[in-house]
């Protein structure tokens, strides 16, 4: 949706882009104002008020079809910068007669070598030697630049990388300059934001604290809000956020599922209750979630069961409070996008998150998610300036579902228990050797087979572990950390040897993409 704050800014059209978010993370990194809107808010009057600059994201559709998201003409028309990346690219270059090919034997996915062919305003400073590593995702390719179009990179498979008309102010890539695997990439978002499209700093990351307060209080209209809180950093944040706007309109609710990690939940709730001086109540329905969850296998069935029971929990609770109308929860903009697109385009869901896709489709309560288009780094930030305590700050991120997901198949006690004890023992190491604040996201996980090990000299028939850690700014893209091998032999060794059940355990060496940090 586009909003007229006044402000000069830089407007990002998606086209149903897992990382459109990104585009516009890193353009307010920089200090300066911008949205996301689709095509439909391009039909609206004064939707480019103020706009110096347009982005064309990425995005599923293909314009080799005969029907694909269009931009109006008109828009090409009014001299006002504009960068396409990838999807955004095939399009302009359809719009002005070029030629795309979808190539079904060759792709590129993943890190890309790019060479320089001509100078350009947009590329200055972002090669090194000639050449540049980016972050391809795409099967079309430009075979023909646009009259009047200029070829200025390419790689083995995109000739025309990147094409320019410099009369125009149009530019196209090939590539996403928005994830951090794309060296230089934010030199290249630069470039166009102050030399190209001229924008000024009018921006500051502080800002969020005041807009997103004021905009619970807009909406609630201080009313009752129960808040699903489960001690996470984007829970807490949201906690402390409704805190700070409606104070005694708040109730807090925190739902013992039998899925958290090792002796973490009561001790989080102890923080708030004691801390913050938040009214938080205590509810234990772990074996109403173990029942439910009995022989499903199915990581979205998992989801979508877990969804339901917290939708319901919840409104059990809020009718012991006279009033409540609204129920809060810490969704981030990473949730929503793997779920659906967070402008109404057409994107690919890659799994239903329980806060998003896995909700009921009915509810009595009206949501409120007043951080949902924001990173987890952005939510730590906030959640500093708010006062949160910095070790839920930096606590690594933990799912919804909690360990429903992190055991692959069925779930029992048993298996509960294991995962329990494994992933304390992991995460402690990790804090003991100072890894902790190095890694994004880590934990453990029970793989559904067993295998034969050797104790003592008999034979073991037990399950498998897998350990996962990596590094990531956003949440969105992420590598593996890279461990020391003494680290491993070590971790392997204390797992094995503390955890009755467990006989083997393995580490994940996947990026994201092709995986995911989830395993299911």
């Amino acid at each position: 949706m586009i909003i007229d704050h006044g402000k000069k800014k830089i407007l990002i059209i998606d086209f149903g882009s897992q990382v459109t978010k990104l585009i516009a993370r890193r353009i307010r990194d920089f200090g300066v104002y911008c949205e996301i809107a689709n095509t439909k808010d391009l039909k609206k009057p004064n939707s480019l008020k103020n706009v110096n600059g347009l982005i064309f994201s990425g995005g599923p559709a293909t314009v080799t079809k005969k029907k694909f998201p269009k931009i109006p003409k008109r828009i090409f028309l009014l001299n006002i910068p504009i960068l396409g990346i990838c999807y955004g690219l095939q399009l302009i270059a359809k719009e002005f007669g070029g030629k795309i090919k979808a190539n079904t034997k060759k792709r590129e996915y993943g890190r890309t070598l790019i060479l320089k062919r001509k100078n350009s305003i947009l590329t200055e400073n972002f090669y090194k030697n000639n050449k540049s590593e980016v972050w391809m995702s795409h099967q079309d390719c430009v075979t023909k630049p646009p009259k009047n179009f200029y070829s200025i990179s390419s790689s083995k498979i995109s000739k025309h990388a990147i094409i320019e008309n410099k009369n125009k102010n149009i530019f196209g890539i090939q590539f996403h300059p928005e994830v951090s695997h794309t060296n230089h990439g934010s030199i290249l978002l630069k470039n166009f934001v102050f030399k190209i499209c001229g924008a000024k700093k009018n921006w500051k990351t502080s800002s969020y604290k005041k807009i997103i307060i004021e905009d619970i209080k807009k909406t609630t209209n201080f009313k009752k809000t129960l808040c699903a809180l489960s001690g996470g950093v984007d829970s807490s944040v949201t906690a402390l956020a409704l805190s700070r706007s409606i104070n005694n309109k708040l109730i807090c609710v925190m739902v013992d599922t039998g899925l958290m990690r090792k002796d973490e939940f009561k001790d989080l709730y102890k923080v708030f209750k004691k801390k913050y001086k938040i009214n938080v109540k205590l509810i234990d329905k772990s074996s109403l979630f173990l029942k439910k969850l009995k022989n499903v296998s199915d990581p979205e069935k998992k989801r979508k069961i877990i969804g339901k029971l917290f939708i319901e929990c919840f409104e059990r609770e809020a009718k012991k409070f006279k009033g409540v109308e609204y129920l809060a929860q810490g969704t981030l903009y990473p949730d929503i996008i793997e779920s659906k697109s967070a402008t109404g385009s057409k994107t690919s869901k890659i799994k239903s998150h329980h806060n998003v896709g896995g909700l009921p489709k009915k509810m009595k309560l009206k949501l409120l998610e007043p951080l949902k288009d924001l990173f987890k780094d952005e939510v730590r930030r906030l959640g500093i300036s708010l006062g949160l305590d910095k070790k839920i700050v930096n606590r690594h991120p933990f799912p919804g579902p909690g360990l429903a997901i992190r055991i692959i198949g069925k779930i029992t006690p048993q298996k509960i228990k294991i995962l329990q004890e494994a992933d304390y023992i992991f995460m402690n190491e990790l804090k003991k050797q100072k890894l902790y604040s190095k890694i994004w996201q880590a934990y453990a996980a029970l793989l559904p087979i067993k295998t034969v090990g050797v104790m003592g000299d008999s034979r073991t028939y037990e399950y498998t572990c897998l350990l996962r850690a990596v590094t990531s700014k956003d949440g969105m893209t992420a590598d593996y950390f890279s461990f020391p091998k003494k680290f491993l032999d070590n971790i392997s060794n204390k797992i094995v040897n503390n955890v009755i059940g467990i006989n083997r355990v393995v580490y994940d060496i996947t990026s994201k993409p092709p995986s995911t940090i989830e395993l299911e």
